[in-house]
């Protein structure tokens, strides 16, 4: 039979789904691209913003129209805090949660003798973490492994403490064999991936984060460790050490910001203030100079007015990311924020959302210009017109003339140009006379 996947959202669900792929695969079901006709379709979800959950639902309802007769499997954050709404959709056949996803292909199986349909979202309360694992990628050229699921920040516009659960951790066996294979199988970089990576560890006994980092970093044959997301909070004196002792760590880190207005911060529930944001920033600043900061930021949370909007813009500028998510402010119901006074009217959101990309975009050329004329590792993911297309460590877009057959192998390219969002290399020769390793 043809399964075909589609997944909204986070890294986290990219990784959920290659694992259920996986276990398809091992049972021999054909794996199919989701434009195509399939028999079984499954979708991850997503409902961290109004806007995840709405194409959640346009997405199951694309899968059923392809297709009357299919097998419609809805697994994820959505169908863990809406239920009942996924239900009413005529056509859906198996409703799982973010919990007991390894079952999905035992539920079909079951579905195809009794063609009933089967329900089995659950509470997440006091749940182990779900052993999942990907043992073959297609098509990728990094390997991304979940170590961490669940959250117990309660950030007061966030759903995720309440799809997800509490803080669980991934054995550290599991977790190490899990990455030597994927190394063995040819695999130069592995990208760390939770709800919260950072606070891996913290119901573990005597085993925490930086435990895990330096056993990693010790697997033979790896060449690059990538951080997904990790919060400043948990980037602490021991994680901070063995980032400045590993050149396997990626020069790049993901922090969160969220907003740069104390005020804002304190509603937020956020576990910072300003101060040691900054302080904290400049401590990994000195040590790698050049490392790559990135950050995520909400805009128009309730109660931002136009002075806490320009106290965040100038934050940014002062940190000096090298680049920004933002977004609009969700209200998710079932949050502290959804209650809270003075809602953001949508027009404002958008214009504060404008504001702050095009800073994103000054911000990044800015970081990107600072290496012409260096010569940067990168992993080619992609070609393109004779052009090998890859992320350097430090997460630039690397362009540069190159063969096919060097996919997948660590290149080096002196940069010439930027041609955002690319940093371009104009020499075959500069490309492929370097030696694989960094």
């Amino acid at each position: 039979m043809r399964v075909a996947f589609y997944t909204l959202g986070c890294k986290v669900n990219l990784y959920e789904t290659q694992a259920v792929l996986n276990l398809f695969k091992k049972q021999n079901y054909e794996i199919v691209q989701f434009e195509d006709i399939a028999d079984i379709y499954v979708i991850n979800t997503c409902t961290v913003t109004n806007m995840s959950a709405s194409k959640s639902r346009k997405i199951i309802r694309s899968a059923i129209k392809k297709n009357k007769d299919a097998i419609i499997v809805v697994m994820g954050c959505y169908s863990q805090s809406n239920t009942e709404e996924i239900k009413d959709i005529l056509g859906v056949n198996i409703i799982v949660g973010t919990n007991e996803r390894n079952k999905i292909v035992s539920l079909v199986e079951e579905y195809l003798k009794t063609k009933e349909n089967i329900n089995i979202v659950g509470s997440i309360e006091d749940i182990p973490f779900e052993d999942m694992e990907v043992s073959f990628l297609e098509g990728r050229t990094r390997a991304f492994v979940k170590i961490q699921d669940g959250c117990n920040n309660f950030c007061s516009y966030c759903i995720i403490p309440y799809t997800r659960g509490r803080i669980r951790s991934k054995k550290k066996e599991l977790a190490l064999d899990e990455m030597t294979n994927l190394v063995k199988q040819g695999y130069l970089e592995v990208v760390l991936t939770g709800i919260h990576t950072g606070n891996y560890g913290s119901d573990l006994e005597d085993y925490a984060f930086a435990d895990l980092l330096l056993d990693i970093i010790k697997i033979e044959g790896l060449k690059r460790l990538r951080i997904s997301s990790i919060e400043i909070t948990e980037l602490n004196d021991r994680v901070l050490d063995i980032i400045k002792n590993s050149d396997i760590i990626a020069n790049h880190l993901h922090i969160p910001l969220q907003s740069g207005s104390e005020n804002i911060l304190v509603s937020m529930n956020r576990k910072y203030n300003k101060d040691y944001f900054k302080k904290k920033i400049e401590k990994i600043r000195s040590i790698r100079n050049d490392i790559a900061i990135t950050t995520d930021v909400i805009v128009g949370f309730p109660g931002e007015d136009e002075e806490h909007f320009e106290e965040t813009y100038n934050f940014i500028k002062e940190i000096s990311f090298a680049g920004l998510h933002v977004f609009p402010y969700s209200k998710r119901e079932g949050t502290k924020a959804a209650l809270m006074d003075n809602q953001i009217p949508e027009s404002i959101k958008k214009e504060r959302v404008h504001k702050l990309m095009s800073l994103s975009k000054e911000l990044e050329l800015s970081y990107m210009k600072t290496f012409i004329g260096e010569t940067l590792s990168f992993i080619p993911e992609n070609y393109e017109d004779g052009y090998l297309i890859g992320h350097s460590s430090n997460y630039l877009k690397v362009k540069a003339l190159g063969n096919e057959k060097d996919l997948g192998k660590m290149m080096k390219a002196v940069i010439a140009s930027i041609n955002y969002p690319f940093c371009t290399a104009n020499s075959c020769q500069k490309c492929t006379e370097f030696d694989k390793n960094e």
